[in-house]
Protein backbone atom coordinates (compact mmCIF):
# COMPACT_ATOMS: atom_id res chain seq x y z
CA UNK A 1 0.00 0.00 0.00
CA UNK A 2 1.28 3.81 -0.83
CA UNK A 3 0.14 7.28 -1.11
CA UNK A 4 2.35 9.39 -3.05
CA UNK A 5 1.67 13.44 -3.72
CA UNK A 6 2.32 15.00 -6.83
CA UNK A 7 1.87 18.89 -7.25
CA UNK A 8 -0.36 20.43 -10.15
CA UNK A 9 1.09 22.52 -12.34
CA UNK A 10 -2.02 25.23 -12.02
CA UNK A 11 -1.69 24.63 -7.75
CA UNK A 12 -3.52 20.99 -5.78
CA UNK A 13 -2.38 17.69 -5.15
CA UNK A 14 -2.58 14.46 -6.69
CA UNK A 15 -3.61 11.88 -4.99
CA UNK A 16 -2.06 8.46 -6.21
CA UNK A 17 -2.85 5.34 -4.24
CA UNK A 18 -1.92 1.73 -5.14
CA UNK A 19 -3.07 -1.08 -3.36
CA UNK A 20 -3.58 -5.17 -3.68
CA UNK A 21 -7.50 -6.29 -2.87
CA UNK A 22 -8.25 -8.86 -1.08
CA UNK A 23 -8.89 -10.98 -4.45
CA UNK A 24 -5.21 -10.28 -5.04
CA UNK A 25 -5.42 -7.83 -7.80
CA UNK A 26 -3.64 -4.56 -7.77
CA UNK A 27 -5.83 -1.52 -8.21
CA UNK A 28 -4.42 2.12 -8.72
CA UNK A 29 -6.60 5.29 -8.24
CA UNK A 30 -5.56 8.57 -8.65
CA UNK A 31 -7.87 11.44 -8.50
CA UNK A 32 -7.28 15.24 -7.13
CA UNK A 33 -7.55 15.99 -3.30
CA UNK A 34 -10.49 18.69 -2.29
CA UNK A 35 -7.91 20.20 -0.58
CA UNK A 36 -5.13 22.97 -0.84
CA UNK A 37 -2.37 21.80 1.26
CA UNK A 38 -0.02 19.20 1.03
CA UNK A 39 -0.76 17.92 4.61
CA UNK A 40 -4.05 17.89 4.56
CA UNK A 41 -3.56 16.08 1.00
CA UNK A 42 -2.03 13.50 2.70
CA UNK A 43 -4.36 13.14 5.28
CA UNK A 44 -6.91 12.57 2.96
CA UNK A 45 -5.25 10.88 0.68
CA UNK A 46 -4.63 8.00 3.60
CA UNK A 47 -8.69 8.45 4.49
CA UNK A 48 -9.58 7.12 0.77
CA UNK A 49 -7.13 4.18 0.98
CA UNK A 50 -8.66 3.15 3.94
CA UNK A 51 -12.32 3.45 2.38
CA UNK A 52 -10.84 1.68 -1.14
CA UNK A 53 -9.31 -1.26 0.98
CA UNK A 54 -12.85 -1.46 3.33
CA UNK A 55 -15.23 -1.28 0.37
CA UNK A 56 -13.15 -1.72 -2.57
CA UNK A 57 -13.00 0.38 -5.95
CA UNK A 58 -16.59 2.12 -6.80
CA UNK A 59 -17.64 0.23 -10.29
CA UNK A 60 -19.11 2.39 -13.58
CA UNK A 61 -21.89 1.41 -15.05
CA UNK A 62 -20.81 4.43 -17.47
CA UNK A 63 -20.81 3.22 -20.93
CA UNK A 64 -17.18 4.63 -22.41
CA UNK A 65 -17.39 5.43 -25.86
CA UNK A 66 -14.43 3.86 -28.34
CA UNK A 67 -11.85 6.06 -30.06
CA UNK A 68 -14.04 6.56 -33.27
CA UNK A 69 -17.40 6.89 -31.86
CA UNK A 70 -15.76 10.20 -29.74
CA UNK A 71 -13.35 11.46 -32.58
CA UNK A 72 -16.69 13.62 -34.08
CA UNK A 73 -17.81 14.64 -31.02
CA UNK A 74 -14.19 15.84 -30.02
CA UNK A 75 -13.82 17.92 -33.05
CA UNK A 76 -16.78 19.77 -33.33
CA UNK A 77 -17.03 20.30 -29.32
CA UNK A 78 -12.89 21.41 -29.31
CA UNK A 79 -11.83 22.26 -32.08
CA UNK A 80 -14.78 23.62 -34.29
CA UNK A 81 -16.21 24.80 -30.97
CA UNK A 82 -12.90 26.70 -30.23
CA UNK A 83 -13.18 28.37 -33.89
CA UNK A 84 -9.67 27.15 -34.76
CA UNK A 85 -8.42 27.94 -38.02
CA UNK A 86 -9.99 25.76 -40.35
CA UNK A 87 -6.48 24.34 -41.70
CA UNK A 88 -6.18 23.00 -37.77
CA UNK A 89 -9.65 21.57 -37.83
CA UNK A 90 -9.01 20.00 -41.35
CA UNK A 91 -5.27 18.57 -39.70
CA UNK A 92 -6.66 17.22 -36.28
CA UNK A 93 -9.10 15.51 -38.76
CA UNK A 94 -7.00 13.87 -41.38
CA UNK A 95 -5.20 12.94 -38.48
CA UNK A 96 -7.59 11.13 -36.41
CA UNK A 97 -8.71 9.32 -39.81
CA UNK A 98 -5.48 8.37 -41.77
CA UNK A 99 -4.06 7.40 -37.82
CA UNK A 100 -5.67 6.91 -34.79
CA UNK A 101 -9.22 5.76 -36.02
CA UNK A 102 -6.85 2.91 -37.97
CA UNK A 103 -4.54 1.75 -34.83
CA UNK A 104 -7.21 2.91 -31.32
CA UNK A 105 -10.27 3.18 -32.90
CA UNK A 106 -11.78 0.09 -31.77
CA UNK A 107 -10.65 0.30 -28.10
CA UNK A 108 -12.52 2.18 -25.59
CA UNK A 109 -11.17 5.47 -24.27
CA UNK A 110 -10.19 4.56 -20.53
CA UNK A 111 -8.69 0.64 -22.24
CA UNK A 112 -6.25 2.69 -23.99
CA UNK A 113 -2.48 2.04 -22.38
CA UNK A 114 0.91 3.52 -22.40
CA UNK A 115 1.59 0.39 -24.72
CA UNK A 116 -1.25 1.50 -27.39
CA UNK A 117 0.97 4.75 -27.10
CA UNK A 118 4.03 3.16 -27.96
CA UNK A 119 2.73 1.08 -30.70
CA UNK A 120 1.18 4.27 -32.64
CA UNK A 121 4.87 5.41 -32.50
CA UNK A 122 6.24 2.07 -33.76
CA UNK A 123 3.23 2.15 -36.44
CA UNK A 124 4.46 5.50 -37.52
CA UNK A 125 8.36 4.73 -37.60
CA UNK A 126 9.00 6.16 -41.06
CA UNK A 127 7.47 9.68 -40.34
CA UNK A 128 9.23 12.40 -39.45
CA UNK A 129 9.48 13.15 -35.63
CA UNK A 130 7.08 16.28 -36.12
CA UNK A 131 4.52 14.62 -37.45
CA UNK A 132 4.98 11.48 -34.82
CA UNK A 133 4.49 14.17 -32.25
CA UNK A 134 1.42 16.22 -34.34
CA UNK A 135 -0.11 12.55 -34.04
CA UNK A 136 0.72 12.15 -30.71
CA UNK A 137 -0.53 15.41 -29.86
CA UNK A 138 -4.01 15.12 -30.85
CA UNK A 139 -4.33 11.76 -29.37
CA UNK A 140 -3.42 13.77 -25.67
CA UNK A 141 -5.91 16.41 -26.53
CA UNK A 142 -8.51 13.87 -27.13
CA UNK A 143 -8.46 12.18 -23.96
CA UNK A 144 -7.47 15.58 -21.80
CA UNK A 145 -10.81 16.56 -23.18
CA UNK A 146 -12.50 13.14 -22.51
CA UNK A 147 -11.88 13.73 -18.76
CA UNK A 148 -12.77 17.21 -18.70
CA UNK A 149 -16.20 16.43 -19.94
CA UNK A 150 -16.78 13.72 -17.52
CA UNK A 151 -16.39 10.81 -20.12
CA UNK A 152 -13.32 9.29 -18.54
CA UNK A 153 -12.81 9.20 -15.11
CA UNK A 154 -8.86 10.01 -15.50
CA UNK A 155 -6.35 9.88 -18.34
CA UNK A 156 -5.55 6.68 -19.23
CA UNK A 157 -1.80 6.72 -20.56
CA UNK A 158 0.98 8.75 -20.69
CA UNK A 159 1.81 10.48 -23.57
CA UNK A 160 5.66 11.20 -24.12
CA UNK A 161 6.97 12.91 -27.27
CA UNK A 162 9.56 12.41 -29.71
CA UNK A 163 12.58 14.27 -29.40
CA UNK A 164 12.89 16.46 -32.31
CA UNK A 165 15.50 18.17 -33.77
CA UNK A 166 15.64 21.79 -33.96
CA UNK A 167 14.83 22.09 -37.55
CA UNK A 168 17.17 24.43 -40.17
CA UNK A 169 14.72 26.56 -42.03
CA UNK A 170 14.78 27.67 -45.55
CA UNK A 171 15.76 30.75 -46.63
CA UNK A 172 17.32 32.72 -50.06
CA UNK A 173 20.42 34.82 -49.30
CA UNK A 174 20.25 38.56 -50.72
CA UNK A 175 22.11 37.51 -54.02
CA UNK A 176 19.73 34.73 -54.47
CA UNK A 177 17.01 37.05 -52.92
CA UNK A 178 17.58 39.34 -56.20
CA UNK A 179 17.92 36.23 -58.85
CA UNK A 180 14.13 34.93 -57.78
CA UNK A 181 13.02 38.69 -58.47
CA UNK A 182 14.64 38.50 -61.78
CA UNK A 183 13.18 34.73 -62.78
CA UNK A 184 9.93 35.68 -61.48
CA UNK A 185 9.86 38.99 -63.54
CA UNK A 186 9.87 36.67 -66.58
CA UNK A 187 7.61 35.15 -65.94
CA UNK A 188 4.51 37.67 -65.22
CA UNK A 189 4.21 40.50 -63.17
CA UNK A 190 2.21 38.93 -60.66
CA UNK A 191 4.53 35.74 -59.87
CA UNK A 192 7.20 39.11 -58.93
CA UNK A 193 4.52 40.37 -56.99
CA UNK A 194 4.30 37.08 -55.17
CA UNK A 195 8.11 37.08 -54.45
CA UNK A 196 8.16 40.31 -53.26
CA UNK A 197 4.87 40.15 -50.70
CA UNK A 198 6.57 37.45 -48.95
CA UNK A 199 10.56 38.78 -49.97
CA UNK A 200 9.79 41.93 -48.45
CA UNK A 201 6.97 42.38 -46.72
CA UNK A 202 6.80 38.80 -44.86
CA UNK A 203 3.58 37.58 -45.72
CA UNK A 204 2.00 34.31 -45.67
CA UNK A 205 0.59 32.85 -48.59
CA UNK A 206 -3.33 32.76 -47.08
CA UNK A 207 -2.29 36.47 -46.15
CA UNK A 208 -0.92 36.60 -49.89
CA UNK A 209 -4.57 35.25 -51.49
CA UNK A 210 -6.52 36.71 -48.89
CA UNK A 211 -5.14 40.92 -49.42
CA UNK A 212 -7.69 43.07 -50.72
CA UNK A 213 -7.17 46.83 -52.67
CA UNK A 214 -8.86 48.47 -49.04
CA UNK A 215 -5.64 46.87 -46.77
CA UNK A 216 -3.14 48.86 -49.27
CA UNK A 217 -2.36 52.29 -48.85
CA UNK A 218 -0.04 53.34 -51.29
CA UNK A 219 -0.18 57.37 -50.23
CA UNK A 220 1.44 56.27 -46.98
CA UNK A 221 3.29 53.05 -48.65
CA UNK A 222 1.86 50.55 -45.84
CA UNK A 223 -0.73 47.72 -45.84
CA UNK A 224 -2.63 46.26 -42.98
CA UNK A 225 -2.31 42.15 -42.80
CA UNK A 226 -6.55 41.58 -41.58
CA UNK A 227 -7.36 38.36 -43.23
CA UNK A 228 -6.32 35.02 -44.08
CA UNK A 229 -7.72 32.55 -46.77
CA UNK A 230 -7.61 28.82 -46.64
CA UNK A 231 -8.94 27.09 -49.56
CA UNK A 232 -11.74 29.61 -49.68
CA UNK A 233 -12.15 30.12 -46.15
CA UNK A 234 -11.37 33.51 -44.82
CA UNK A 235 -10.25 34.08 -41.42
CA UNK A 236 -8.03 36.38 -39.31
CA UNK A 237 -4.04 36.02 -39.70
CA UNK A 238 -1.97 33.43 -37.73
CA UNK A 239 -1.39 34.97 -34.09
CA UNK A 240 -5.46 36.66 -34.16
CA UNK A 241 -4.32 40.08 -34.38
CA UNK A 242 -3.80 42.34 -37.54
CA UNK A 243 -0.45 43.86 -38.17
CA UNK A 244 1.30 47.04 -40.32
CA UNK A 245 3.70 46.64 -43.12
CA UNK A 246 5.42 49.67 -44.30
CA UNK A 247 6.52 49.00 -48.43
CA UNK A 248 9.72 49.34 -49.74
CA UNK A 249 9.89 51.06 -52.62
CA UNK A 250 10.39 48.14 -55.39
CA UNK A 251 6.93 46.22 -53.51
CA UNK A 252 5.35 49.72 -53.52
CA UNK A 253 5.65 50.47 -57.31
CA UNK A 254 5.00 46.82 -58.28
CA UNK A 255 1.80 47.53 -56.51
CA UNK A 256 0.94 50.64 -58.17
CA UNK A 257 1.74 48.68 -61.71
CA UNK A 258 -0.70 46.15 -60.82
CA UNK A 259 -3.55 47.75 -59.45
CA UNK A 260 -6.73 46.55 -61.62
CA UNK A 261 -10.80 46.47 -61.26
CA UNK A 262 -11.26 43.16 -61.95
CA UNK A 263 -11.81 42.05 -58.17
CA UNK A 264 -11.27 43.47 -54.27
CA UNK A 265 -8.31 41.09 -53.92
CA UNK A 266 -4.75 42.39 -55.06
CA UNK A 267 -3.58 38.12 -56.51
CA UNK A 268 -7.00 37.73 -58.80
CA UNK A 269 -7.06 35.66 -62.03
CA UNK A 270 -8.36 37.40 -65.20
CA UNK A 271 -12.11 36.72 -64.30
CA UNK A 272 -11.78 38.44 -61.08
CA UNK A 273 -11.99 35.23 -59.23
CA UNK A 274 -9.34 35.04 -56.37
CA UNK A 275 -6.12 33.18 -57.19
CA UNK A 276 -5.67 29.69 -55.54
CA UNK A 277 -2.93 27.96 -53.15
CA UNK A 278 -2.36 25.88 -56.00
CA UNK A 279 -1.76 28.70 -58.73
CA UNK A 280 0.56 30.87 -56.36
CA UNK A 281 2.84 27.94 -55.45
CA UNK A 282 2.77 26.90 -59.24
CA UNK A 283 4.25 30.34 -59.84
CA UNK A 284 7.08 29.95 -57.25
CA UNK A 285 7.82 26.51 -58.33
CA UNK A 286 8.55 28.05 -61.74
CA UNK A 287 10.42 30.96 -60.43
CA UNK A 288 12.79 28.98 -58.45
CA UNK A 289 13.73 26.79 -61.65
CA UNK A 290 14.84 29.57 -63.46
CA UNK A 291 17.00 30.97 -60.49
CA UNK A 292 18.39 27.56 -60.04
CA UNK A 293 17.38 27.66 -57.03
CA UNK A 294 16.67 24.45 -54.71
CA UNK A 295 14.31 26.32 -52.06
CA UNK A 296 10.76 26.58 -53.96
CA UNK A 297 8.24 27.16 -50.87
CA UNK A 298 6.33 30.37 -50.67
CA UNK A 299 7.25 30.03 -46.79
CA UNK A 300 10.71 30.30 -47.91
CA UNK A 301 10.26 33.93 -48.68
CA UNK A 302 8.66 34.96 -45.41
CA UNK A 303 12.05 33.36 -44.31
CA UNK A 304 13.91 35.47 -46.11
CA UNK A 305 12.19 38.58 -45.42
CA UNK A 306 13.31 37.99 -41.32
CA UNK A 307 16.92 36.90 -42.41
CA UNK A 308 17.57 40.27 -44.78
CA UNK A 309 16.18 42.12 -41.83
CA UNK A 310 18.31 40.32 -39.10
CA UNK A 311 21.55 40.59 -41.44
CA UNK A 312 21.04 44.83 -42.15
CA UNK A 313 20.73 45.30 -38.13
CA UNK A 314 17.26 45.35 -37.48
CA UNK A 315 16.02 45.07 -33.91
CA UNK A 316 14.63 41.55 -32.60
CA UNK A 317 11.24 42.81 -31.30
CA UNK A 318 10.71 45.32 -34.63
CA UNK A 319 11.05 41.92 -36.52
CA UNK A 320 8.63 40.13 -34.20
CA UNK A 321 5.72 42.90 -34.71
CA UNK A 322 6.21 42.98 -38.51
CA UNK A 323 6.01 38.87 -38.58
CA UNK A 324 3.08 38.90 -36.45
CA UNK A 325 4.16 36.50 -34.04
CA UNK A 326 3.07 36.37 -30.71
CA UNK A 327 6.54 35.12 -28.35
CA UNK A 328 9.91 36.39 -29.63
CA UNK A 329 11.18 32.96 -29.35
CA UNK A 330 9.84 31.98 -32.66
CA UNK A 331 11.03 35.16 -34.17
CA UNK A 332 14.64 33.90 -33.39
CA UNK A 333 14.07 31.05 -35.50
CA UNK A 334 13.52 32.32 -38.47
CA UNK A 335 16.60 35.02 -37.86
CA UNK A 336 19.68 33.25 -40.09
CA UNK A 337 22.65 35.10 -41.37
CA UNK A 338 23.62 34.30 -44.83
CA UNK A 339 27.12 32.72 -45.08
CA UNK A 340 28.52 36.19 -46.26
CA UNK A 341 27.61 37.84 -43.13
CA UNK A 342 28.88 34.88 -41.14
CA UNK A 343 32.74 35.14 -42.83
CA UNK A 344 32.55 38.72 -42.69
CA UNK A 345 32.00 38.17 -38.63
CA UNK A 346 34.78 35.44 -38.87
CA UNK A 347 37.13 38.31 -40.36
CA UNK A 348 37.20 40.31 -37.89
CA UNK A 349 39.59 37.95 -35.67
CA UNK A 350 41.80 38.32 -38.52
CA UNK A 351 42.24 42.23 -37.43
CA UNK A 352 45.60 42.63 -35.50
CA UNK A 353 44.86 43.01 -31.88
CA UNK A 354 45.30 46.38 -29.95
CA UNK A 355 48.64 45.48 -28.38
CA UNK A 356 49.88 44.20 -31.78
CA UNK A 357 49.31 47.05 -33.50
CA UNK A 358 50.83 49.54 -30.99
CA UNK A 359 54.07 47.32 -30.76
CA UNK A 360 54.25 47.45 -34.58
CA UNK A 361 53.38 51.00 -34.08
CA UNK A 362 56.90 51.54 -32.14
CA UNK A 363 58.94 49.40 -34.28
CA UNK A 364 57.98 51.22 -36.84
CA UNK A 365 59.19 54.52 -35.00
CA UNK A 366 61.82 53.45 -33.87
CA UNK A 367 63.40 52.46 -37.52
CA UNK A 368 62.47 56.12 -38.44
CA UNK A 369 64.56 57.47 -35.81
CA UNK A 370 67.78 55.27 -36.83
Amino acid sequence: MSVKLRPYRRGGWEVDITFRLPSGSRHRDRSKAPVSSKLAAQRWGEARERHLLLHGPARSNKEVPTLKAFASRFLDGHARANRQKPSGIAAKDAILRRHLVPLLGTKSLDAITNEDVQRVKQALHAKAPKTVNNVLTVLNTLLKKAVEWNVIERMPCTVHLLPVPRPTVAFHDIDDYERLIEAASGIDPVARLIVLLGGEAGLRCGEMIALEWTDVDLSKRQLCVRRSDWNGQVTVPKGGRFRYVPLTHRLGEALRNHRHLRGPRVLCQDDGRPLTRQKVQYRMRRAARRANLTHDGVHALRHTFCSHLAMHGAPARAIQELLGHRDLSMTERYMHLSPAALDAAIRLLDRPARGDMLETGRGQDEKVNR
